[in-house]
């Protein structure tokens, strides 16, 4: 006996929300309110995937390249000086690999065309194991460093300035001078391009070179081995914590530096807008709930000739407010189905329909001098739609108390009277 009345609610509240054209009112009114949750929904799905798609891209790609921690030294360290450092970070549990390099500024020149770039002279081996480099190649190979002393390997967006493809040639001019009787003359060396890369940030694209490592030294006439080595930690985010923790146990005349002095503040701002918009979007779904409230009050109001005949065949007020409230909640189930529907597909789609715009009417959405990626990205997370989807329904439910406690204390005898 107990389950009839709630059988009889849930069969009303279906009733109501499946009205058609009987109920012209309950119809439109449920129909705006599936509408305004589904819209919210969507939306946020899709905002929340293109966030998480900045943050896959910036950790896997750019801070895939980009070394966590760069410990340099301007004094000329031998190799027993570096072997000791280098057993000394390896000691601290977070550090996943040490790389040696020769960092320093140069000018690449080809065809009477040239740009300031950063040099890293590196072991190409150790690198290839180390950075994700090898993944955004669009032409070429990192290992050919390895065979090619004098090899380069640069970025698309360097290489199309520059003017060269694969096999090309590239002069690299050090900052140091010869000085000479005559006139001081610049050193440089030509390089064969032997790798093209292309991530989609400007500051790597543009900026970046690699060449061999014995090859850095002989074009900076370094008497060290190498003058700094790049690190890499378990987890990205507490580089900033393990360089601290390292500078403890080395020596103060080196120089250190993590990718947050230089990338922090974009990924700082990307999971700033992530929570501003995130809360913008809520609101928007906050007013999509409020706009249930007030259609369930109009459907109530529509309503009061057969809530009276409920209520006079002997039916509760209990029973009365559980109809309202199974209406409020079929309707926030409906809008949340069309609203993970949209919102799945839009956030698997919208990559490939912002290259769509960008190709149809010649615009960039995204600058690459501005954003550290020139594209947009999305990577859809199931626990954000659960999530999401959670916290519609629950804001359905809610909205159909009040609607609810409205009905059930509807008084027959005056509904029918205003009948």
């Amino acid at each position: 006996m107990s389950n009839k009345p709630l059988a009889l609610s849930r069969f009303v509240a279906f009733r109501y929300v499946s009205a058609g054209k009987r109920s012209h009112l309950v119809s439109f009114m449920s129909a705006i309110s599936i509408f305004g949750l589904a819209l919210g929904l969507a939306i946020l799905v899709i905002v929340l995937s293109v966030m998480n798609g900045f943050d896959k891209e910036m950790r896997q790609s750019v801070l895939g390249i980009v070394p966590h921690i760069t410990l340099g030294s301007e004094e000329n360290l031998n190799e027993a000086q570096w072997q000791e450092i280098r057993a000394t970070v390896a000691k601290n549990p977070a550090v996943v690999s040490i790389s040696p390099v020769v960092q320093a500024i140069g000018v690449a020149a080809a065809k009477g065309s040239h740009k300031g770039v950063v040099i890293n002279g590196i072991d190409a081996a150790i690198e290839a194991e180390s950075s994700a480099i090898n993944s955004f190649m669009s032409a070429g190979d990192l290992g050919a460093l390895i065979d090619n002393r004098w090899g380069i390997v640069l970025g698309q967006t360097l290489a199309n300035r520059l003017g060269v493809e694969l096999g090309g040639n590239v002069d690299l001019f050090s900052t140091s001078v010869s000085i000479n009787p005559i006139t001081p003359l610049a050193t440089f060396k030509g390089f064969n391009v032997v790798g093209i890369y292309r991530v989609g940030a400007q500051e790597l694209d543009s900026n970046l070179v690699m060449i061999n490592l014995s090859a850095a030294r002989a074009l900076f006439k370094l008497r060290t081995p190498y003058n700094a080595v790049h690190i890499r930690t378990v987890d990205v985010l507490q580089a900033e914590m393990v360089r601290q923790e390292l500078m403890t146990d080395l020596p103060e005349a080196l120089r250190s530096e993590s990718w947050v002095a230089t990338l922090g503040a974009i990924y700082e701002n990307i999971q700033f807008s992530r929570g501003i918009i995130s809360f913008m979007l809520w609101l928007l779904i906050g007013v999509a709930a409020f706009n249930l409230v007030v259609s369930l009050i109009m459907i109530v109001r529509d309503k009061r000739g057969d809530i009276a005949i409920l209520r006079t065949l002997g039916a509760s007020p209990k029973t009365i407010s559980k109809i309202f409230m199974w209406q409020g909640c079929f309707i926030g189930l409906t809008g949340i189905a069309f609203g993970v529907v949209l919102g799945v597909l839009g956030s698997l789609t919208i990559s490939q329909f912002a290259a769509f715009i960008e190709a149809t009417f010649s615009i960039q959405i995204l600058n690459a001098e501005v954003y550290p990626i020139d594209f947009l990205p999305s990577e859809l997370n199931l626990l954000d739609v659960a999530y999401v989807a959670s916290g519609v329904l629950v804001l359905s439910l809610l909205a159909t108390i009040y609607p609810a406690s409205r009905a059930a204390a509807i008084q027959p005898a005056d509904a029918l009277r205003h009948e």
